[in-house]
């Protein structure tokens, strides 16, 4: 990812959440994958990792819940459809704050899938 160097250092501030607001000209599957390796070049390793788009309207979020030297961290990708890939923000977040804004994207993504099972499962878990 051409923001690669900035997403590394900000998985090494203080915060359980790293949230990254970004532009990609890929579809969700290479998406993830592009952070996936972004993050295992830094030395993280991947113990979770989750993928939500809409069809409707060109935008979505990835999770991935790292591990390093003992240390956690859940990065949160923000991503909307765009001819380059661009960094709009960064950010750190503490826990109350980083979940929050997970349930809110979660949410304006799957308002017609709520009564999933998998997903109502992964909400009561964080």
């Amino acid at each position: 990812m051409e923001f690669e160097k900035e997403l590394t250092r900000a998985l090494e501030g203080e915060g359980l959440w790293t949230v990254v607001t970004f532009k990609t000209p890929h579809g969700p599957g290479v998406t993830l994958e592009k952070l996936t390796e972004a993050v295992e070049r830094a030395g993280w390793r991947v113990t979770f990792r989750a993928n939500w788009w809409t069809a409707d309207i060109p935008y979505g979020l990835v999770r991935l819940d790292l591990r390093k030297n003992g240390r956690e961290k859940i990065l949160l990708g923000k991503w909307i459809l765009g001819d380059r890939c661009e960094l709009i923000k960064l950010e750190n977040m503490p826990l109350e704050r980083g979940r929050d804004e997970f349930f809110r994207m979660v949410d304006s993504i799957t308002s017609t899938l709520i009564h999933d099972p998998v997903i109502r499962t992964m909400r009561e878990q964080y």
